[in-house]
């Protein structure tokens, strides 16, 4: 069986569509249903079915895909193992990352001590980073924890705690921080609730037996922060997020929360505030190349 058989297979298999995965192989459409036909021939067994408009994989499919995604790893962790004996070194690192801001300040030094690095980070939930490692998508991850998965190695980066962020000229301006019982008198725009800061932030006021109702629901940070310089109301964000607004939208920061400069305000939840562990993760029995190592040791050093 035919190593570039696997990867076709492996593409469309996660495409679902013979155009999509063709152009994403750089393939035409043609070839790639030819080179699936004869790895189906090879195999004596369909590997997609079509229900309607949608392709499906068969349940013998379902199995290849499991084994070939292994194969695939395998190939690609000899070669890197082979590439570090006769000394070269990766030049790109594929990051999972539970939003950028949770890396930013270590990217921007890494990438000024290794320019010949290139870094695909890419914003994933936590669900989405696991099955990009297990498939051999992405090298790194970094997502809140725990992340329970024997075949992932998962340590500790720091602790995620939300902050509320509020016009320059609010009442609560300036205060060292705030209550969850406080908070039940503002307006507050907040992401919706699949999102993961919504549902820590939910957790806590649902034990302190408070119901938050936002006036506004948005699905992104940047938009949350545009309407509480329209004075919409506040809002609940990551404090490492909130922080990296200095220099934007926000003007200059103080060095301590409950600051205001600019447009706005950064005030800290109260104790026990609602936080979460952000963590690295990796798999356990991938080769560890001088470039992973040395991205893995300016995260944790």
């Amino acid at each position: 069986m035919e190593h570039r058989l696997l990867e076709y297979f492996i593409v469309l298999g996660e495409e679902l569509h013979f155009t999509k995965a063709a152009d994403r192989l750089g393939i035409s459409q043609p070839t790639l249903s030819h080179q699936i036909r004869l790895l189906e021939q090879e195999l004596g067994t369909p590997l997609f079915q079509r229900s309607g408009k949608k392709n499906y994989l068969t349940q013998a499919g379902q199995v290849l895909m499991e084994h070939a995604r292994r194969v695939i790893y395998e190939l690609e962790q000899a070669k890197l193992e082979i590439g570090q004996l006769s000394g070269m070194r990766r030049g790109r690192l594929r990051i999972g990352c539970s939003g950028n801001h949770l890396l930013e300040s270590k990217l921007i030094s890494f990438h000024r001590q290794y320019p010949g690095i290139e870094l695909d980070v890419i914003e994933l939930a936590t669900e989405e980073t696991h099955a990009g490692l297990l498939g051999n998508q992405l090298d790194l991850g970094v997502v809140f924890l725990p992340l329970q998965d024997e075949q992932i190695v998962s340590r500790p980066l720091f602790d995620e705690e939300l902050v509320l962020v509020v016009a320059s000229r609010h009442p609560f301006a300036g205060l060292p921080e705030v209550t969850l019982e406080q908070l039940v008198q503002l307006p507050l725009v907040l992401f919706p609730p699949k999102f993961f800061v919504r549902q820590l932030f939910d957790a806590a006021c649902t034990e302190h037996g408070i119901a938050l109702k936002p006036v506004m629901e948005l699905s992104t940070m940047e938009s949350q922060v545009r309407m509480v310089r329209s004075h919409v109301g506040g809002t609940i964000l990551p404090a490492s997020y909130a922080w990296t607004l200095d220099g934007t939208v926000m003007g200059r920061l103080g060095d301590g929360f409950g600051d205001g400069f600019g447009d706005f305000s950064i005030i800290p939840l109260a104790e026990p505030a609602p936080r979460k562990q952000v963590g690295l993760v990796y798999r356990k029995n991938m080769f560890m190349d001088a470039t992973l190592e040395a991205f893995i040791r300016h995260l944790t050093g």
